[in-house]
């Protein structure tokens, strides 16, 4: 009997993934107990969150947690990213992006693409976004514009950082918003989206937290770019073999220096 991981998307959601650059899974990802235990485990990192530290930002934290990759690397996220990019899996980052009730900082129009120009050939990016707590549009849900992600590099201008989780946004003519539409998720529900599609979100002026988890894969045949990485940015082999020429970080390790100078040097990757 074959014991092989069945994928979770359905060709129709496949199909719709690649047409529309995102698509909504209104399901459990994980049993109850394997998410709740996820759940507080972000409630502690969030209680001993430094004061300084806005809770939007608190980006790759598997550098200095390894015990995330219990959820990172396993069957029930990867299985959803093989149908759309094969079984020779990288990851690229995570990130907890958390919009705390009432003062939930907006996340302006913005392709993920732009934030990563030449640190990896092709730009093939699949992002799983978790949700952690309701994702509505009442507490600023991500919203997408669909069948955006053929370009990925469109015309940026400043914003106000005091108001916005990045300092700039696409342009008002390039960014299409009254086509996006909401991504609504129950905790333990997530959403795919491709790295160049154009999305944000709303600021959180709720009374309903708003957090969720991003996991970012590539195929392992993305070749990244070791020059512009090194000292700033790890990448991991999740599953399946490398093709693409690229060194690996081990998930059992901690990088605490890694993070402390992206921290302080403020070169994040989104």
């Amino acid at each position: 009997m074959s014991t092989q991981i069945q994928p979770a998307l359905t060709d129709e959601q496949v199909r719709r993934y690649r047409s529309e650059g995102y698509l909504l899974l209104n399901e459990p990802i994980f049993a109850p107990e394997k998410f709740a235990r996820l759940k507080a485990h972000f409630d502690q990192k969030l209680e001993n969150l430094d004061p300084s530290v806005r809770p939007e930002a608190m980006d790759v934290p598997h550098f200095t947690d390894p015990s995330l990759f219990e959820w990172i690397f396993s069957d029930e996220i990867l299985r959803l990213v093989e149908p759309l990019i094969g079984p020779d899996i990288a990851l690229w980052s995570t990130h907890f992006i958390c919009k705390p009730k009432g003062d939930g900082r907006r996340v302006p129009w913005h392709e993920d693409s732009a934030y990563w120009a030449g640190q990896m050939d092709p730009m093939n990016v699949v992002t799983v976004w978790l949700a952690l707590d309701p994702s509505t549009p009442e507490n600023g849900c991500m919203y997408v514009v669909p069948r955006t992600h053929d370009n990925g590099f469109s015309d940026y201008e400043d914003v106000d950082v005091r108001r916005n989780v990045f300092p700039t946004e696409i342009t008002h003519k390039e960014r299409f918003e009254r086509l996006a539409v909401p991504c609504t998720l129950k905790p333990n529900e997530a959403s795919l989206h491709d790295g160049k599609l154009i999305h944000g979100s709303p600021p959180n002026t709720s009374s309903v937290r708003r957090c969720g988890y991003t996991l970012r894969f590539t195929p392992s045949s993305v070749h990244f770019n070791g020059e512009r990485l090194a000292g700033v940015h790890q990448v991991y082999l999740a599953r399946g073999r490398d093709l693409g020429g690229n060194t690996y970080a081990y998930p059992s390790v901690a990088y605490p220096e890694l993070a402390r100078f992206r921290e302080s040097s403020g070169r994040k990757f989104h």
